[in-house]
Protein backbone atom coordinates (compact mmCIF):
# COMPACT_ATOMS: atom_id res chain seq x y z
CA UNK A 1 0.00 0.00 0.00
CA UNK A 2 1.14 3.26 -0.90
CA UNK A 3 2.43 5.82 2.33
CA UNK A 4 -0.86 7.33 3.54
CA UNK A 5 -1.12 10.90 2.78
CA UNK A 6 -0.75 12.95 5.79
CA UNK A 7 -4.11 14.67 7.41
CA UNK A 8 -4.65 18.18 6.86
CA UNK A 9 -7.52 17.58 9.63
CA UNK A 10 -8.75 15.22 12.41
CA UNK A 11 -11.79 13.31 11.82
CA UNK A 12 -13.24 15.00 14.62
CA UNK A 13 -12.54 17.98 13.60
CA UNK A 14 -13.61 17.32 9.73
CA UNK A 15 -17.06 16.23 10.81
CA UNK A 16 -17.68 18.36 13.84
CA UNK A 17 -20.88 19.85 12.00
CA UNK A 18 -22.09 16.63 10.61
CA UNK A 19 -25.63 15.55 11.29
CA UNK A 20 -26.11 12.66 13.53
CA UNK A 21 -28.64 10.05 14.08
CA UNK A 22 -27.99 8.92 17.50
CA UNK A 23 -30.94 8.02 20.36
CA UNK A 24 -33.32 8.59 16.68
CA UNK A 25 -34.49 4.93 17.33
CA UNK A 26 -34.02 4.82 20.90
CA UNK A 27 -30.73 4.47 23.28
CA UNK A 28 -30.34 0.51 22.62
CA UNK A 29 -30.77 1.07 18.80
CA UNK A 30 -27.81 -1.24 16.82
CA UNK A 31 -29.30 -1.31 13.22
CA UNK A 32 -29.24 2.52 12.44
CA UNK A 33 -30.87 3.38 9.15
CA UNK A 34 -32.54 -0.15 8.36
CA UNK A 35 -34.94 1.23 10.64
CA UNK A 36 -36.22 2.86 7.50
CA UNK A 37 -36.96 -0.37 5.89
CA UNK A 38 -40.47 -0.69 7.50
CA UNK A 39 -42.68 -3.56 5.72
CA UNK A 40 -43.60 -0.20 3.35
CA UNK A 41 -40.50 -0.70 1.87
CA UNK A 42 -40.73 -4.17 1.30
CA UNK A 43 -43.59 -3.57 -0.44
CA UNK A 44 -42.01 -0.91 -2.45
CA UNK A 45 -39.02 -3.18 -3.42
CA UNK A 46 -41.42 -6.39 -4.33
CA UNK A 47 -43.44 -3.70 -6.64
CA UNK A 48 -40.32 -3.47 -8.47
CA UNK A 49 -39.94 -6.87 -9.78
CA UNK A 50 -41.27 -7.36 -13.68
CA UNK A 51 -39.20 -10.12 -14.66
CA UNK A 52 -38.47 -12.91 -12.46
CA UNK A 53 -35.28 -12.41 -13.07
CA UNK A 54 -32.43 -12.88 -10.35
CA UNK A 55 -28.63 -11.86 -9.73
CA UNK A 56 -26.90 -13.08 -6.17
CA UNK A 57 -24.18 -10.39 -5.76
CA UNK A 58 -21.10 -12.32 -3.61
CA UNK A 59 -18.04 -12.68 -5.11
CA UNK A 60 -16.59 -15.93 -5.21
CA UNK A 61 -14.21 -16.76 -2.10
CA UNK A 62 -11.03 -19.45 -2.47
CA UNK A 63 -11.30 -18.11 -6.23
CA UNK A 64 -8.51 -19.94 -8.23
CA UNK A 65 -7.13 -15.98 -9.04
CA UNK A 66 -7.48 -15.26 -5.71
CA UNK A 67 -10.28 -12.96 -3.65
CA UNK A 68 -10.28 -9.32 -3.05
CA UNK A 69 -9.22 -7.72 0.09
CA UNK A 70 -8.14 -4.54 2.09
CA UNK A 71 -4.41 -4.60 1.92
CA UNK A 72 -2.78 -6.10 5.23
CA UNK A 73 -5.62 -8.56 5.14
CA UNK A 74 -5.84 -12.42 3.80
CA UNK A 75 -7.05 -13.94 1.87
CA UNK A 76 -9.47 -17.24 2.52
CA UNK A 77 -7.79 -20.54 2.97
CA UNK A 78 -9.76 -23.49 2.47
CA UNK A 79 -8.94 -26.64 4.00
CA UNK A 80 -9.87 -30.40 3.04
CA UNK A 81 -10.36 -31.99 6.08
CA UNK A 82 -12.18 -35.25 4.69
CA UNK A 83 -12.33 -36.55 1.37
CA UNK A 84 -12.24 -40.07 -0.99
CA UNK A 85 -8.23 -39.98 -0.13
CA UNK A 86 -9.52 -40.54 3.92
CA UNK A 87 -11.79 -43.37 2.96
CA UNK A 88 -9.44 -44.94 0.25
CA UNK A 89 -6.22 -45.44 2.92
CA UNK A 90 -9.06 -46.41 5.17
CA UNK A 91 -8.85 -43.55 7.34
CA UNK A 92 -12.36 -42.47 7.61
CA UNK A 93 -15.10 -42.84 9.69
CA UNK A 94 -17.50 -46.27 9.02
CA UNK A 95 -21.16 -45.53 8.66
CA UNK A 96 -23.75 -48.70 7.83
CA UNK A 97 -23.92 -48.62 4.69
CA UNK A 98 -20.83 -47.46 3.75
CA UNK A 99 -21.95 -43.83 3.05
CA UNK A 100 -18.17 -41.59 2.09
CA UNK A 101 -18.66 -37.38 2.21
CA UNK A 102 -16.34 -34.76 2.24
CA UNK A 103 -15.70 -32.08 4.68
CA UNK A 104 -13.80 -29.08 4.63
CA UNK A 105 -12.88 -25.44 6.70
CA UNK A 106 -12.47 -22.12 5.53
CA UNK A 107 -9.98 -19.84 7.60
CA UNK A 108 -11.18 -16.45 6.57
CA UNK A 109 -11.32 -12.64 7.38
CA UNK A 110 -15.16 -11.96 8.21
CA UNK A 111 -14.86 -8.62 5.85
CA UNK A 112 -12.60 -10.55 3.50
CA UNK A 113 -15.39 -11.22 0.75
CA UNK A 114 -19.03 -9.37 0.07
CA UNK A 115 -19.83 -8.12 3.36
CA UNK A 116 -22.06 -6.32 5.57
CA UNK A 117 -19.89 -3.87 8.01
CA UNK A 118 -21.12 -3.58 11.55
CA UNK A 119 -22.43 -0.32 12.69
CA UNK A 120 -19.57 -0.63 15.44
CA UNK A 121 -17.02 -1.48 12.62
CA UNK A 122 -15.45 2.13 12.71
CA UNK A 123 -15.54 5.06 15.01
CA UNK A 124 -13.53 8.18 16.60
CA UNK A 125 -13.75 9.73 19.56
CA UNK A 126 -14.21 6.76 21.61
CA UNK A 127 -17.48 6.26 20.30
CA UNK A 128 -19.52 4.37 17.97
CA UNK A 129 -22.61 4.15 16.25
CA UNK A 130 -25.31 5.30 18.86
CA UNK A 131 -22.73 7.01 21.30
CA UNK A 132 -21.60 3.23 22.49
CA UNK A 133 -18.24 3.21 24.07
CA UNK A 134 -15.38 2.22 22.15
CA UNK A 135 -14.50 -0.25 24.51
CA UNK A 136 -17.11 -2.64 24.19
CA UNK A 137 -15.34 -3.66 21.24
CA UNK A 138 -12.30 -5.25 23.30
CA UNK A 139 -12.37 -9.07 22.80
CA UNK A 140 -15.87 -9.23 21.27
CA UNK A 141 -18.18 -6.47 20.44
CA UNK A 142 -20.78 -6.71 22.40
CA UNK A 143 -22.41 -3.12 20.67
CA UNK A 144 -23.18 -2.30 17.40
CA UNK A 145 -21.82 -5.80 16.57
CA UNK A 146 -23.02 -7.26 12.83
CA UNK A 147 -25.53 -9.91 14.68
CA UNK A 148 -28.49 -7.29 15.12
CA UNK A 149 -28.15 -6.44 11.31
CA UNK A 150 -28.39 -10.08 10.42
CA UNK A 151 -31.11 -11.41 12.89
CA UNK A 152 -32.96 -8.50 11.06
CA UNK A 153 -32.20 -9.26 7.22
CA UNK A 154 -32.14 -6.18 4.74
CA UNK A 155 -35.16 -6.18 2.41
CA UNK A 156 -35.86 -2.88 -0.24
CA UNK A 157 -36.43 -1.86 -3.45
CA UNK A 158 -32.48 -1.16 -4.88
CA UNK A 159 -30.83 0.72 -7.42
CA UNK A 160 -28.05 0.58 -9.47
CA UNK A 161 -26.13 3.68 -10.13
CA UNK A 162 -23.29 2.34 -12.79
CA UNK A 163 -21.10 5.56 -12.53
CA UNK A 164 -18.53 3.57 -14.92
CA UNK A 165 -20.60 3.19 -17.84
CA UNK A 166 -22.37 6.56 -17.39
CA UNK A 167 -18.75 7.89 -17.77
CA UNK A 168 -17.98 5.58 -20.64
CA UNK A 169 -15.28 3.04 -19.19
CA UNK A 170 -15.29 -0.67 -17.88
CA UNK A 171 -13.81 0.61 -14.54
CA UNK A 172 -13.24 3.96 -13.11
CA UNK A 173 -9.43 5.15 -12.42
CA UNK A 174 -7.47 4.58 -9.14
CA UNK A 175 -8.83 7.57 -6.83
CA UNK A 176 -11.14 8.37 -9.14
CA UNK A 177 -14.15 10.67 -7.43
CA UNK A 178 -18.17 10.81 -7.78
CA UNK A 179 -20.66 13.05 -5.57
CA UNK A 180 -24.12 12.74 -4.90
CA UNK A 181 -24.79 14.97 -7.61
CA UNK A 182 -22.79 12.46 -9.79
CA UNK A 183 -25.27 9.92 -9.15
CA UNK A 184 -28.32 11.96 -9.65
CA UNK A 185 -26.96 12.88 -13.25
CA UNK A 186 -26.15 9.07 -14.05
CA UNK A 187 -29.60 8.66 -12.66
CA UNK A 188 -31.32 10.81 -14.98
CA UNK A 189 -29.14 9.26 -18.25
CA UNK A 190 -30.06 5.91 -16.93
CA UNK A 191 -34.06 6.80 -16.96
CA UNK A 192 -34.39 5.87 -13.25
CA UNK A 193 -34.85 7.87 -10.16
CA UNK A 194 -33.11 7.42 -6.70
CA UNK A 195 -35.98 8.05 -4.62
CA UNK A 196 -36.15 8.22 -0.53
CA UNK A 197 -35.27 5.44 1.25
CA UNK A 198 -33.99 3.28 -1.39
CA UNK A 199 -30.97 1.04 -1.13
CA UNK A 200 -28.37 2.49 -3.14
CA UNK A 201 -26.42 0.58 -5.36
CA UNK A 202 -23.30 1.95 -7.25
CA UNK A 203 -21.24 0.32 -9.68
CA UNK A 204 -17.04 1.26 -10.44
CA UNK A 205 -16.05 -2.04 -11.99
CA UNK A 206 -13.32 -1.99 -9.55
CA UNK A 207 -13.83 -5.18 -8.05
CA UNK A 208 -15.09 -7.39 -11.45
CA UNK A 209 -11.21 -5.62 -12.61
CA UNK A 210 -9.55 -7.58 -9.80
CA UNK A 211 -10.06 -11.00 -11.67
CA UNK A 212 -8.43 -9.12 -15.65
CA UNK A 213 -5.36 -7.88 -14.04
CA UNK A 214 -1.75 -8.47 -12.39
CA UNK A 215 -2.59 -8.51 -8.44
CA UNK A 216 0.47 -6.17 -7.81
CA UNK A 217 -1.17 -3.94 -10.68
CA UNK A 218 -4.26 -3.89 -8.65
CA UNK A 219 -2.55 -2.90 -5.39
CA UNK A 220 0.27 -0.74 -6.51
CA UNK A 221 -0.27 2.35 -4.42
CA UNK A 222 -3.42 1.59 -3.31
CA UNK A 223 -6.58 4.18 -3.69
CA UNK A 224 -9.82 2.80 -4.66
CA UNK A 225 -12.37 4.90 -6.49
CA UNK A 226 -15.52 6.06 -5.16
CA UNK A 227 -17.92 8.73 -3.19
CA UNK A 228 -15.84 11.68 -1.44
CA UNK A 229 -16.81 13.60 1.04
CA UNK A 230 -18.44 17.16 1.45
CA UNK A 231 -20.99 18.09 4.16
CA UNK A 232 -23.40 18.49 1.02
CA UNK A 233 -23.13 14.44 0.03
CA UNK A 234 -23.54 13.76 3.88
CA UNK A 235 -26.71 15.78 4.41
CA UNK A 236 -28.21 14.14 0.89
CA UNK A 237 -27.68 11.05 2.24
CA UNK A 238 -29.43 12.26 5.57
CA UNK A 239 -32.16 13.87 4.12
CA UNK A 240 -32.87 10.92 1.42
CA UNK A 241 -32.91 8.21 4.50
CA UNK A 242 -30.57 5.93 2.69
CA UNK A 243 -30.38 2.77 4.81
CA UNK A 244 -27.65 0.75 3.26
CA UNK A 245 -24.60 1.68 0.51
CA UNK A 246 -23.69 -0.99 -1.79
CA UNK A 247 -20.39 -0.98 -4.10
CA UNK A 248 -18.20 -2.74 -5.93
CA UNK A 249 -15.31 -1.86 -3.88
CA UNK A 250 -13.44 -3.01 -0.78
CA UNK A 251 -14.19 0.36 1.02
CA UNK A 252 -17.62 1.95 -0.17
CA UNK A 253 -15.87 5.38 -0.79
CA UNK A 254 -12.21 6.65 -2.14
CA UNK A 255 -9.77 5.75 -0.21
CA UNK A 256 -8.24 8.74 1.19
CA UNK A 257 -9.97 12.21 0.92
CA UNK A 258 -8.23 13.87 -2.20
CA UNK A 259 -8.75 17.56 0.23
CA UNK A 260 -7.73 16.60 3.48
CA UNK A 261 -5.93 13.27 3.04
CA UNK A 262 -8.59 11.73 5.93
CA UNK A 263 -8.98 8.03 5.53
CA UNK A 264 -12.67 6.69 4.84
CA UNK A 265 -14.38 9.70 6.47
CA UNK A 266 -17.43 8.72 4.87
CA UNK A 267 -17.27 5.16 7.24
CA UNK A 268 -17.88 7.46 10.01
CA UNK A 269 -20.14 10.49 8.48
CA UNK A 270 -22.68 7.72 7.40
CA UNK A 271 -22.18 4.67 9.04
CA UNK A 272 -20.93 5.99 12.53
CA UNK A 273 -23.06 8.96 12.40
CA UNK A 274 -26.08 8.53 10.77
CA UNK A 275 -26.31 4.43 11.14
CA UNK A 276 -26.29 3.69 7.41
CA UNK A 277 -25.17 0.16 6.70
CA UNK A 278 -22.08 -0.54 4.56
CA UNK A 279 -22.22 -3.28 2.20
CA UNK A 280 -18.73 -3.71 0.50
CA UNK A 281 -17.03 -5.91 -2.54
CA UNK A 282 -19.82 -6.52 -3.98
CA UNK A 283 -20.13 -8.29 -7.79
CA UNK A 284 -22.06 -5.93 -9.73
CA UNK A 285 -20.82 -6.24 -13.38
CA UNK A 286 -23.18 -9.06 -14.71
CA UNK A 287 -26.39 -7.01 -12.94
CA UNK A 288 -24.97 -3.83 -14.46
CA UNK A 289 -24.81 -5.50 -18.04
CA UNK A 290 -28.67 -6.75 -17.70
CA UNK A 291 -30.03 -3.46 -16.56
CA UNK A 292 -28.20 -1.67 -19.62
CA UNK A 293 -30.05 -4.11 -21.96
CA UNK A 294 -33.06 -3.88 -20.40
CA UNK A 295 -33.36 -0.37 -19.07
CA UNK A 296 -34.41 -1.41 -15.65
CA UNK A 297 -32.30 -0.22 -12.89
CA UNK A 298 -34.59 -0.48 -9.74
CA UNK A 299 -35.25 -4.26 -8.73
CA UNK A 300 -36.32 -5.74 -4.79
CA UNK A 301 -32.53 -6.27 -2.78
CA UNK A 302 -32.93 -8.61 0.00
CA UNK A 303 -29.62 -9.49 1.92
CA UNK A 304 -28.66 -11.52 5.29
CA UNK A 305 -25.61 -11.77 6.57
CA UNK A 306 -23.80 -14.27 8.50
CA UNK A 307 -25.42 -14.38 12.50
CA UNK A 308 -21.71 -14.29 14.09
CA UNK A 309 -22.20 -12.75 17.51
CA UNK A 310 -20.09 -9.89 18.21
CA UNK A 311 -18.36 -9.96 14.88
CA UNK A 312 -17.27 -6.39 13.44
CA UNK A 313 -19.06 -7.77 9.86
CA UNK A 314 -20.12 -10.83 8.13
CA UNK A 315 -19.71 -12.04 4.55
CA UNK A 316 -23.18 -12.18 2.59
CA UNK A 317 -24.73 -13.40 -0.83
CA UNK A 318 -27.43 -10.67 -1.68
CA UNK A 319 -30.19 -11.39 -4.04
CA UNK A 320 -31.56 -9.12 -6.36
CA UNK A 321 -34.62 -10.04 -7.84
CA UNK A 322 -36.06 -8.03 -11.00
Amino acid sequence: MADDPKPTISMAELLKDSPMNWGKWGDDDEVGALNYLDPAQVLRGVAAVKSGKTFTLQIPVNHPGGDPVWPGRKEAQKFNVMDRGHFACNKGPHFPGALEYSDDVVLMYLQGSTQYDALGHVWYGDQLWNGYDAATTAGSMTKADVFPIAQRGVVGRGVLIDMARHRGKDVLDKGETFTHEDLLAAAEAQGTRIEKRDILIIRTGWIGSFYRREKEEFYKDFLEPGLTYSPELVNWFNDMEIPNLVTDTIANEVTFDPVHGVALPLHCALMRNLGITLTEIAELDPLADDCAADRQYTFLYTAAPLKVVGGSGAPVNPVVIK
